[in-house]
């Protein structure tokens, strides 16, 4: 149809599983003619360069963005002597939650004056639950179920630390609105969760029982010596992600792409081709059908019929912003 294309992507897969190996596939040939990707880590862009083979200078890097002024500090810290430990998180394998069942009754024995607030769902729940009744934590662990994003800042408030065990993370927007929070993080270190806070605000370990233990616990005696200030916090990572920023980087991808030739029939058709002895021949079978019935659609409704909406903005210094848009994404 002649339509430019922009893919972003939030996703980390492997490449040493059935189901990996499959989804590449599909992904390198669904991406095969599109623009531009954006993807929101450096780590992310690596996994979708080597996954869809796409050179990497059509690839970008722009981050996630939240609204800071939704993600404010409580006035106050959470009186008492207690530390509550917030989990929120889609309660299923990729986000370690086995990783959670495994040492929060740990940690509850090692500090007593711990306790776990948990929202969320997902099958691992019933693991969850079966783990706080084994343990006898039902007054140490609280269940809050589903939770919605409008509610999110009303559940971290009551926390100092937060916990992140997943096993694959692209960017991680749950640990960036915590942080915003002014809640301390622990997390495991993968994918493109190492890139999004300031080192101080987050403690990392690996995805090993043993070591979450050993660094929820050095969490929990910083918040304890209160060597961690949640308005402070929130005062350093409120301007990381702001929207306008992630907005404006967005419109130079999207300008850079319009201010090309798109890929005609045989470039895309021989480009579909390299997919491979039998792959490329499927999806080029798939894209000259996709053709030939989109050349019947123009027949039967010719295009100036359709209505359309036209754009006319562009930004007075394009050239410039993409040039420096450009030399930081080498940098």
């Amino acid at each position: 149809m002649g339509v430019r294309t922009v893919f972003t992507d939030h996703s980390l897969f492997g490449f040493d599983d059935a189901a990996s190996i499959l989804t590449n596939k599909l992904l390198e040939a669904a991406l095969r003619n599109v623009d531009r990707a954006i993807c929101v880590s450096h780590t992310g862009r690596e996994n979708t360069v080597l996954r869809a083979r796409l050179m990497p200078n059509k690839i970008h890097v722009i981050p996630n963005a939240l609204v800071a002024e939704q993600f404010k500090p409580a006035p106050q810290s959470p009186s008492g002597d207690t530390i509550t430990i917030v989990v929120l998180s889609r309660l299923a394998y990729r986000k370690g939650i086995d990783l959670l069942v495994a040492t929060a009754p740990r940690i509850c024995a090692l500090f007593p004056n711990v306790r776990f607030l948990i929202g969320g769902d997902g099958p691992k729940l019933i693991d969850i639950l079966q783990m706080r009744e084994k343990h006898l934590l039902q007054d140490r662990i609280e269940m809050l179920g589903p939770i919605r994003h409008s509610d999110v800042r009303n559940v971290l408030v009551q926390g100092s630390i937060y916990m992140n065990t997943s096993l694959t993370e692209s960017f991680g927007i749950a640990i960036l609105e915590a942080a915003c929070t002014g809640l301390y993080v622990v997390s495991t270190r993968v994918g493109g969760v190492p890139e999004i806070l300031p080192e101080d605000t987050i403690s990392f370990a690996n995805p090993d029982e043993d070591d979450v233990v050993r660094a929820v616990s050095e969490a929990i005696e910083r918040v304890s010596a209160g060597k961690h200030d949640p308005l402070r916090a929130h005062e350093r990572i409120k301007d990381f992600y702001d929207w306008t920023e992630i907005t404006r980087r967005t419109e130079l991808v999207y300008e850079s792409v319009l201010a090309t030739s798109p890929y005609d029939f045989w470039t895309r058709l021989q480009r579909t081709l390299d997919l491979g002895r039998f792959a490329g021949l499927i999806y080029a079978v798939i894209l000259m059908v996709d053709c030939l019935f989109f050349m019947f659609l123009e027949w039967y409704i010719p295009e100036e019929e359709l209505d359309k909406v036209e754009m006319h903005w562009k930004h007075e210094h394009f050239e410039e912003l993409v040039s420096d848009y450009e030399a930081r994404q080498a940098q």
